[in-house]
């Protein structure tokens, strides 16, 4: 919680929030202590406490008033309101999902799609299952041990994925970004992931040292594909109930060149086969 408070304090600046810069050069990036403290109608000695970790509970006013103050989204608010129940040992806000296989229901979900790519994800993106026009929009992803199926893994270590995805760099920083919203609720196969890409490479490490946090709830993907070519599909994602699992969806309008490019990618796995 006091990384993310200094982190997020660092990115905001004096004039973003109406005040004055002052003479000379700042030495301090962003806000100062008790500028922000100051915003958010607390003391700074309180403050202080807060970002060094000296003080564990504070109430959820204060978070809020820090989290206006400091402009986060309602997600961020969300991750530092989770951050704030760690560090206190509260029962988490969000229930920790135990690992499960996906069950039936989204498996024939799989199926009623096709040919829309589709997946089902748990909360750090560990693929549960996918229908063959999934595996076969991600090339190579089929190939490896189910266990081993994650679409961050993917995006970070597979030598596809930088060519496959035309904007590579905001689909790295997505998949960091919706991580940090699995820290609170699955912290333990959060953290071990974490350690695994951040010894691969410096770039996941230093996107995870930026503490953005978000959830993916759809927009859209432009992919370089070997198969169907250059092609931007849109992307819905449906969370069921409780169990930290979702749906994603890679569509597009039927009568489109879009869908045509799937429908060919439907044709291309019938073809080889789908493991």
């Amino acid at each position: 919680m006091a990384e993310f408070l200094r982190i997020r304090r660092g990115r905001i600046g004096p004039a973003d929030v109406g005040l004055p810069t002052g003479p000379g050069i700042r030495r301090t990036p962003g806000l100062r202590r008790e500028e922000l403290a100051a915003l958010a109608g607390v003391s700074v000695d309180y403050y202080i406490r807060i970002e060094q970790g000296r003080e564990s509970t504070p109430s959820d006013a204060v978070l809020g008033a820090l989290a206006r103050a400091l402009r986060l989204t309602a997600d961020e608010h969300a991750h530092l309101l989770g951050l704030a129940d760690q560090v206190a040992g509260r029962t988490p806000r969000h229930r920790q999902a135990d690992p499960r296989p996906a069950g039936p229901g989204l498996r024939l979900l799989l199926e009623s799609v096709r040919p829309s790519p589709a997946y089902v994800l748990d909360e750090v993106n560990d693929v549960l299952a996918a229908n063959p026009e999934g595996l076969a929009l991600m090339p190579g992803l089929g190939d490896w041990p189910p266990g081993a199926r994650n679409t961050i893994r993917y995006t970070f270590l597979h030598a596809s994925a930088r060519t496959l995805f035309a904007d590579w760099d905001r689909v790295a920083r997505n998949c960091v970004a919706h991580l940090r919203t699995a820290e609170l609720t699955a912290p333990g196969r959060t953290a071990a992931l974490v350690a695994e890409l951040s010894e691969a490479g410096g770039e996941f490490a230093a996107l995870w040292r930026r503490h953005e946090v978000w959830v993916k709830r759809g927009g859209e993907t432009a992919f370089r594909h070997p198969v169907i070519g250059p092609v931007t599909l849109g992307n819905e994602v449906l969370s069921t109930a409780g169990d930290g699992q979702r749906l994603l969806v890679y569509q597009a309008r039927p009568g489109t060149a879009e869908h045509d490019a799937l429908v060919l990618l439907a044709l291309a796995t019938e073809d080889v086969g789908t493991p």
